[in-house]
């Protein structure tokens, strides 16, 4: 049976315990066993690691031990999963950039606080991952973010919004990513920008779905590796810049 860790902590905002609880419950549902933590401690034993198949971050803010940085990048590198929604993920460990470098982006605001309306936009035809789904409304936080350009774009919102006004409306419209998946050497990364509060996944339930298929997805990576005889050797000179 495939194992997923979860750590939940943080700003309490984001209802890290809320979120956790909904995402062990989706995996679970597709034959995955999922473990709590409520301390990024969980990350200290690298091989300990290694034996699932996916971590899922539902961590705001704070500081993760620099070894504790290596343990994920190292673990993903070799084809653990990598899944989180919101500030759960991309906005979490702020000063560490490696961190960011393996997720694929940074939040930088959210012009409008809390309750903006607006749209997701689904790129079918992008991934499975989209498969039937269509665009749908979302009204909660509306997250600008630093992205990595070698992400796979599966959904993404207009900035500025026609509601709200801030400096960068400034600069020209762009569709900023909502919803995107990359690799990290061997390891799948999946990452859902939405999610502030978990009722989000209730008032859109295309969000929970998207949610649910990404952190299997992601979770697939290792077994899929495994299978085909894939390694982890063509990627190890890069760790020689840590």
């Amino acid at each position: 049976m495939k194992k997923a860790l979860i750590f939940q902590g943080g700003w309490d905002g984001h209802e890290p315990q809320l979120t956790s609880k909904r995402f062990a419950g989706l995996l679970e549902k597709n034959g995955i066993a999922a473990e709590i933590y409520d301390t990024t401690d969980c990350l200290a034993d690298f091989e300990k690691l290694l034996t699932y198949d996916l971590i899922v971050a539902c961590w705001t803010g704070g500081e993760l031990k620099w070894e504790y940085s290596q343990n994920v990048s190292e673990a993903v590198a070799r084809g653990v999963g990598l899944a989180g929604c919101h500030g759960g993920m991309c906005d979490a460990f702020r000063n560490d950039t490696n961190w960011q470098f393996m997720t694929g982006g940074q939040w930088v605001s959210h012009p409008g606080g809390d309750g903006v309306e607006y749209t997701v936009n689904i790129r079918r035809g992008t991934s499975p991952l989209v498969e039937g789904l269509e665009d749908f409304t979302v009204k909660s936080e509306h997250y600008y973010l630093h992205v990595d350009p070698a992400i796979e774009v599966l959904a993404t919102t207009r900035f500025p919004n026609a509601n709200v006004n801030y400096y960068h409306s400034a600069n020209k419209p762009i569709d900023m990513p909502v919803i995107w998946t990359k690799y990290w050497g061997l390891g799948r990364v999946f990452y859902n920008s939405l999610g502030h509060h978990d009722d989000v996944f209730v008032n859109s339930p295309n969000a929970e779905i998207l949610m649910e298929r990404g952190m299997v997805w992601a979770a697939g990576g290792k077994e899929y590796n495994e299978k085909n005889g894939l390694t982890v050797d063509r990627y190890l000179n890069s760790a020689k810049m840590y």
